[in-house]
């Protein structure tokens, strides 16, 4: 007959935890599928979360103790030509104890988050690959995994970031269009405490320039060249769309061109930052970061007979920052919600389920993270290699231009007003939470990890 849960999440990544923990903690019967062997081990190394993420994201990480790496105050817009940097835009800063980002690695972070769904009461089960959909009548009904069980379960939340099937399965999402997905490459490399304090302190640092630079995809077209800090590591990346310009051009081969360009002729990095380094891994990956801006892929269905779709398999990276962990903890929360609603009506229709999709567009940041063509934008500035004109969309993009109302600051203060409705006394908890994020950064201090295997074989 089976197996049979209230709930299956199907993915260990940055949403699945959260929808599982809301679930467990509710008293429903709550099974997390992961098909790696350790949570976190299929997303590229290391990140940057917005501090917004933090704020408006469920109680546990709020208050916990995540095992993040360093707090991000202070952005660096570096322009380059012939090498060489002529402008540097450093508008874009916060004072101690506060923090833009918060940088960490993704495998810890999702170990960190599946502790805490364990912890409430969900069952992990790792190296366990959802590969097909029980279906009955239209309905979801569960999932059959790579070892041929079948799981059963009133609601299934799919969570499988951006190379997810089963949403195509449950014919509620098609393949995303080639020029809303980005392949970018990143390299991890130890640099010590001393030297990234001294070398960076609590910034990370953007490289901006004219295609004829070849340091990076044309603007607009990709990620201009990023320096990302750690506690005792550094990632430089960069990233090109699969269609550009309206061709198809060698991702893979123009990104190697462009970084080994911008070690060999870019000063900052040769004389300052390369004597430092060791060489750990080269990574790459994809991210559909422009598919909230494509009106297709937005009406796509989130939600049907029996299942929702959170975090990276709906799409739902921020098109300017390229970043998918706050909508995935948001996403995932709704849909933690939605499904305890669900259950103790006895009702997973898609009608009943409907209301995730109406929560998550009301979301204060979610839908206008999606629709923020800031990034896209760039590309304004190529006709006639207009400087002043790239050096005034970065402002906008990384400079002190992001704190203006119609940006981030609008989205963030109609959330601060909702969260504040519901309790009264968060500001004092963000607060904790800035001054313990950054404690926690300085002495490398978070909660234990737990260790995961190979689920047992009978």
């Amino acid at each position: 007959m089976g197996e049979e849960y209230d709930v299956i999440v199907v993915g260990s990544g940055f949403g699945g935890p959260v929808a599982a923990h809301k679930c467990a903690s509710e008293g429903l019967d709550t099974l997390i599928l992961e098909k790696s062997i350790t949570p976190g081990d299929k997303v590229v190394s290391g990140l940057v979360i917005p501090f917004y993420g933090f704020l408006f994201a469920p109680p546990f990480i709020r208050d916990g103790n995540p095992p993040l790496q360093r707090p991000i105050r202070r952005v660096y817009n570096r322009f380059i030509k012939n090498g060489e940097i002529y402008a540097t835009d450093s508008s874009l800063f916060l004072p101690p104890p506060l923090a833009l980002t918060y940088s960490a690695y993704c495998v810890p972070m999702c170990i960190w988050l599946a502790d805490r769904a364990v912890e409430a009461g969900a069952e992990l089960r790792t190296a366990t690959t959802a590969v097909d959909l029980i279906m009955e009548n239209g309905m979801v009904k569960g999932v059959i995994t790579d070892k041929g069980d079948e799981i059963r379960a009133k609601v299934l939340i799919d969570a499988a970031g951006t190379q997810d099937g089963l949403a195509l399965k449950a014919g509620l999402r098609r393949k995303l269009p080639p020029e809303a997905i980005e392949l970018y490459m990143c390299w991890d490399f130890g640099m010590t405490k001393e030297d990234v304090d001294s070398t960076f302190g609590n910034s990370v640092e953007f490289f901006c320039a004219m295609p004829d630079e070849k340091i990076s995809a044309p603007l607009g077209f990709g990620s201009t060249l990023y320096i990302f800090t750690y506690r005792e590591s550094i990632h430089p990346g960069l990233g090109q769309f699969l269609v550009t310009e309206g061709q198809i051009p060698h991702v893979a081969k123009l990104l190697e061109e462009y970084y080994e360009n911008f070690i060999t002729n870019v000063s900052r990095w040769r004389n300052d930052i390369a004597p430092k380094l060791t060489l750990r891994a080269k990574m790459f990956d994809v991210c559909p970061i422009y598919a909230g801006l494509d009106r297709k892929v937005r009406e796509m269905p989130i939600h049907g007979d029996g299942m929702m779709i959170i975090g990276d398999a709906a799409a739902m990276e921020s098109s300017a920052f390229g970043d998918g962990v706050p909508n995935a903890w948001f996403s995932g929360a709704i849909a933690g919600d939605v499904a305890v609603e669900a259950v103790r009506a006895g009702d997973s229709s898609a009608s009943f389920l409907r209301r995730y999709d109406e929560r998550v567009k009301s979301h204060g940041i979610i839908s206008k993270s999606l629709s923020d063509t800031r990034r896209y934008d760039m590309r304004w500035a190529l006709p006639g290699n207009d400087e002043r004109e790239m050096r005034r969309r970065a402002h906008e993009l990384f400079g002190l231009g992001v704190w203006r109302f119609r940006h981030i600051t609008g989205q963030v203060l109609n959330e601060m007003k909702t969260t504040l409705a519901r309790d009264v006394t968060v500001t004092g908890k963000w607060m904790k939470m800035f001054s313990r994020f950054n404690r926690n950064c300085e002495t490398g201090y978070s909660d234990p990890l737990s260790t995961y295997g190979p689920a047992p074989q009978d």
